[in-house]
């Protein structure tokens, strides 16, 4: 499907700012991707300029919550090429997301299509410094104008793009994480594996009882027994135990995480026994008490790889490592992120050359 392109006038254009001041998800570039469905299709693709969105107060999306989004980046390699990181990955999950929302699904190959092409008409926003990207925010929001609880008739599905710096002001060092042990993010059954706004906002109020602590990302448990760790903040978990890596298995509350998937791929391949498994948040005390569990760290999109130098659980503080950053993470960090920069050669086939 050929898509439409207005380009931005001069005036409606925007000074780009320099890689030095970029923070995450501040600034967005000249240009946005948008596409509507009416009528049970999809009506014309187009890239347009940046523009504010005009919505009825009665549009769905704002009532009941129909709405779904993904975070991807693109990286800027040493020879000026631009590269995505498993685009098609994150066409599946929009679309697996858009199914359990009750929305309609978007053709996998416009869907990259689309990115690509944004991408290749902003490519200047694309930051050249060390550890910076390009980020990119595929979103589809519920756009009937109606009260009353069912699947909206009509929907926009739109694309921006972001330069961002790192997804925490630290960078690359040991964050520290509290523990949520009487609110919680999903439940089974619940919209926890999709990526919907709404699993974003029930951590708000975790989020900042963690941030009046002095903790920047929230850990949490199972809704069932609130023992069973799941996610932390809006990345997958992993640990390292006797020098094997475990992570939460995939229940339906947990994420699919792209990073996640490739990660484990990662750490089987340079020679890690990887276990998928529930993982009691008491016996993940008790192993960094006796030392057993000598390294923990988030995996995800915005945040790449980051390590945790600190636990906060029921009032008493675990310190993780020494708050080093562990021989394992640093590893796997120095792998993927090298993969994904094109410092070191890709052979999982995981890049996507944008241009």
């Amino acid at each position: 499907m050929d898509i439409e392109i207005q380009l931005a006038t001069e005036e409606q254009k925007k000074q780009k700012p320099a890689d030095s001041v970029l923070e995450f998800g501040k600034k967005f570039t000249d240009h946005l991707f948008e596409m509507e469905y009416e009528n049970e299709r999809w009506g014309t693709p187009r890239i347009v300029p940046y523009h504010p969105f005009t919505l009825d107060p009665a549009t769905t999306v704002f009532h009941y919550g129909q709405e779904i989004f993904e975070g991807m980046k693109a990286f800027r390699h040493p020879d000026d090429s631009i590269h995505l990181f498993r685009p098609y990955k994150n066409a599946e999950r929009f679309n697996r997301s858009a199914e359990r929302m009750s929305m309609p699904t978007v053709n996998k190959d416009l869907f990259v299509k689309a990115i690509t092409e944004l991408i290749r008409l902003d490519n200047e926003w694309t930051p050249n410094s060390p550890g910076m990207t390009l980020y990119i925010r595929p979103t589809m929001i519920a756009t009937e104008v109606a009260l009353g609880v069912h699947p909206s008739n009509r929907y926009l599905f739109y694309i921006i793009l972001s330069p961002v710096g790192s997804y925490f002001k630290t960078g690359f060092k040991p964050t520290k994480v509290y523990v949520a042990s009487t609110h919680v993010r999903a439940t089974p059954g619940g919209t926890g594996e999709a990526k919907t706004g709404g699993n974003y906002a029930a951590t708000l109020w975790s989020q900042q009882k963690a941030k009046n602590k002095g903790y920047p990302q929230v850990l949490w448990l199972d809704a069932i027994e609130r023992r069973y760790i799941e996610e932390a903040g809006a990345m997958n978990v992993m640990m390292v135990i006797d020098g094997e890596v475990y992570t939460p298995a995939l229940d339906g509350a947990i994420l699919k995480g792209i990073t996640r998937e490739s990660v484990i791929e990662l750490a089987r391949t340079l020679g890690y026994l990887v276990h998928e498994e529930s993982i009691d948040i008491n016996d993940l005390i008790a192993k960094l008490e006796d030392g057993s569990c000598s390294e923990i760290f988030c995996v995800g999109t915005a945040a790449s790889i980051t390590p945790i130098g600190e636990i906060y659980y029921k009032e008493k503080v675990y310190e993780v490592n020494g708050s080093e950053i562990g021989k394992i993470t640093q590893h796997l960090y120095d792998e993927l992120v090298g993969i994904q920069f094109g410092k070191i050669p890709d052979r999982f086939n995981w890049m996507y050359k944008v241009f």
